[in-house]
């Protein structure tokens, strides 16, 4: 069972951070946020994914003035992300956002600063300071390289302002493309502080190299008990980014949230399309959150017996195949009635 680093609470609209809560799933937005519609149109498709926090780009003051409509349709708290311009966080603040993801530093003068921590802590907004590997200060990078260094005394500095300023609803992201360089960042942080940390390896491209680049670095964290929300960053759609970071949280045992598919590679000895069965399966599931484990077997001789910890799983041979559950045959039926069959013997068993 993995320990996890003990850590502050905080709260982004009613969702619990850190301090024992589940690791929380976020993702961002791929639309522009000046366009209403198709933002919530996104978001809801999100919602139903199970995204639990959702961020959004805040370019401009359109775009900002846009996130009360956004807010008023959505149901999950919802993050600005702000760069330099303080104007921009203050109106994201009176637009009713739950959250920001703003540097101090990077928004100039103090009274910038106090002005929008103030605004925060009124409204009782947690503030995410977001290092990022390819924007560290210069003098950082002059005294140390782009190294996890370097990106750990840029959170600091940030860190410092808002302590000065007597603000500790805080949580820290410290990203970079390169993943051992992005694990021992976090590393570094998670031994000299306890603020939440939004765990991610940023910019790591399309599938299948995204997927695989997050997979292991966001999966060595968990193992380690390091990170309170997570998201994939794909060049990808922003549901995909949602499905891979619960099935990362799956893979390590920290939460099991909808059906999970095992399936055979095939082999010469199947008889039966595995991988239009699979399509199917995952098709006809794809809305269900109670934690199931589905097995697809291309052999009714070892299927049963090689997937035994399945909940239900089916099994093909030629012409006909089986129905089973836990490793026992349930029943047999044709191989094209296998995957109706097995739809309703779990729709059957949750209801």
């Amino acid at each position: 069972m993995i320990e996890r680093k003990k850590t502050r609470r905080i709260y982004v609209g009613d969702v619990s951070i850190g301090d024992g809560a589940p690791v929380r799933v976020q993702s961002m937005t791929k639309t522009d946020t000046r366009d209403v519609q198709s933002t919530v149109k996104e978001i809801r498709r999100l919602e139903k994914a199970g995204c639990e926090i959702v961020r959004v780009a805040v370019p401009d003051e359109t775009a900002a003035k846009a996130l009360g409509e956004i807010k008023k349709r959505i149901k999950i708290p919802l993050i600005a992300d702000i760069h330099f311009n303080y104007k921009l966080a203050l109106e994201a603040i009176v637009q009713g956002v739950d959250g920001l993801r703003i540097n101090p530093g990077n928004i100039g003068a103090k009274w910038k600063v106090k002005e929008v921590v103030s605004a925060a802590k009124d409204r009782r907004i947690p503030i995410r300071i977001g290092v990022n590997a390819g924007s560290l200060p210069k003098d950082l990078v002059e005294k140390h390289g782009p190294t996890p260094q370097a990106m750990v005394e840029a959170a600091e500095r940030h860190i410092e302002i808002l302590e000065e300023l007597d603000f500790h609803d805080i949580k820290v992201s410290l990203k970079a493309s390169d993943v051992m360089k992005t694990v021992e960042a976090y590393r570094v942080f998670s031994s000299k502080y306890d603020y939440p940390l939004h765990v991610g390896i940023t910019e790591t491209g399309s599938v299948p190299e995204g997927v695989v680049k997050s997979s292991i670095g966001i999966g060595l964290l968990l193992l380690e008990g390091i990170g309170d929300t997570i998201r994939v960053s794909l060049t990808d759609s922003s549901v995909f980014e949602v499905n891979v970071a619960y099935e990362i949280l799956r893979v390590v045992g920290l939460r099991n949230v909808g059906v999970e598919i095992i399936s055979c590679p095939t082999c010469g000895r199947c008889e039966v399309n595995i991988k239009r069965m699979v399509r199917q399966v995952k098709k006809a599931l794809k809305n269900i959150k109670e934690p199931i484990k589905v097995a697809v077997m291309g052999c009714s001789v070892n299927g049963p017996g090689e997937a035994k910890e399945a909940d239900f799983g089916i099994a093909g041979g030629r012409a006909q195949g089986i129905v089973f559950a836990k490793g026992k045959v349930i029943k047999t039926v044709k191989e094209t009635e296998l995957v109706k069959a097995l739809i309703e013997e779990i729709r059957k068993a949750i209801a």
